[in-house]
């Protein structure tokens, strides 16, 4: 006969789904394996409730309740608060959760996601069940795990205190203020890349947070695995955490449109990412919107996925383009010309000249007038400041004559 432990074990598990302290709704765990996820009654009434996502909400912004069901993965919005690549794997294995069943690794990371979101499991327990361990292991384990969730698959770590002194990754407490990026063994001075590209965005006038580089002997705690790595890492603001680590929900394009952290690259343009914003926004933010997407053309960043791009809700519903993150210049490591997304159907920097930026303002159906002034005067600011400001930035000269190279390339900018 089962004992009452089995039973509980084999038993659906409920997280309750929080957003800045409201309940939003339950995720349930079914035998099968499918994970559910429905929408509180009271949340559902409350016609002044926060926005979880606006993938939730119809043409007409009145609430979708109908979330299907999904084996082993969770519903996208939910996937993509969890890391992909190093950090996920080293999660579960410390965790001692399987990598693929998303509720399992959503329950062990719920307290400290992107975002206003937070998750605990219905009944107060505050880990998983082990995954074929004794429960002592399990919550030792489970005390030493890093229990935060960045998305993205570039390895990157949340930390706490003073970049101009030092910085913790904390292993056991909920981390805040910074993201800390570590040095790749792929990809050289990718920290210096990333610092440079954001300080040159912030010069150009873009909104861009606290930035900055921190030698590794820098940072407490980075996990040991990596604790090897050499030079420094890059460091931002985190701008989902305010004072006294106040959490401002976030959403990124991909849980906007409702797709699972792989399709990033697909289904949807930066034409379609502009009608969103002229519709959702106002004229500062899609001319901002604008502004970076040209200058990340310029700078030679073929990766500005879905991911890459995100809203802010300040207030909990009103939607604002959040402030930059994720600039590099890529073509310093990899030759490609096609953009990540598409300009009016086109992914090709070699054709990217003002007749396709006047196509992609009609398709969008915003001011053309607006993206061709904002377009025009991006590009002239960036030509303006580059010769004098990249001798000021962490760059070799190799990287210098690259990124000069493909700015001259840009049919944009050669006219």
């Amino acid at each position: 006969m089962p004992t009452k432990k089995a039973i509980s074990a084999s038993r659906p598990s409920v997280l309750e789904v929080r957003l800045s302290g409201t309940v939003v709704g339950t995720i349930t765990n079914l035998p099968n394996d499918q994970n559910l996820f429905v929408f509180d009654a009271a949340y559902i009434a409350d016609e002044n409730r926060p926005v979880l996502s606006l993938s939730f909400y119809d043409a007409f912004r009145e609430l979708r309740t109908d979330v299907r069901p999904v084996t082993r993965r969770l519903p996208p919005f939910f996937s993509n608060l969890l890391p992909e690549g190093q950090l996920r794997q080293y999660i579960a294995e410390h965790g001692d959760v399987n990598a693929q069943r998303e509720f399992f690794l959503l329950w062990l990371l719920g307290n400290d996601l992107p975002g206003a979101v937070t998750v605990q499991d219905i009944e107060g327990r505050a880990l998983p069940p082990a995954q074929g361990t004794p429960t002592e292991a399990r919550t030792k384990v489970g005390k030493d795990v890093l229990r935060f969730s960045l998305a993205g698959v570039q390895l990157k770590l949340s930390a706490v205190g003073n970049p101009n002194r030092q910085l913790s990754v904390p292993a056991s407490r909920q981390g805040e203020h910074w993201i800390v990026k570590l040095p790749s063994a792929a990809y050289p001075n990718l920290p210096e890349n990333e610092y440079s590209m954001m300080q040159f965005a912030r010069e150009v006038g873009i909104q861009v947070p606290e930035v900055g580089l921190l030698p590794m002997d820098r940072i407490d705690g980075v996990p040991e695995q990596w604790r090897q790595l050499k030079g420094s890492a890059y460091y931002i603001r985190r701008f989902d955490r305010g004072a006294k680590g106040k959490r401002i929900h976030i959403e990124d394009f991909n849980q906007i449109y409702g797709q699972f952290p792989e399709a990033k690259y697909k289904d949807y343009s930066y034409t379609n990412m502009a009608a969103d914003l002229w519709r959702l926004t106002d004229e500062t933010q899609f001319t901002e919107f604008v502004r970076r997407l040209i200058f990340n053309v310029v700078i030679g960043n073929n990766d500005m996925h879905l991911k890459n791009w995100s809203l802010i809700y300040p207030d909990g519903r009103t939607p604002q383009l959040a402030p930059a993150y994720d600039f590099v210049s890529t073509v310093c490591y990899i030759a490609d010309d096609r953009l990540a997304l598409s300009i009016a159907k086109e992914k090709a920097i070699s054709r990217l000249d003002w007749a396709l930026m006047e196509r992609f303002a009609r398709k969008a159906q915003v001011p053309s007038k607006l993206v061709l002034e904002t377009a025009r005067e991006t590009i002239e600011k960036i030509m303006e400041l580059w010769p004098r400001f990249q001798k000021e930035l962490p760059l070799d000269q190799k990287t210098r004559r690259l990124i000069t190279a493909h700015m001259k390339s840009v049919p944009l900018v050669a006219r």
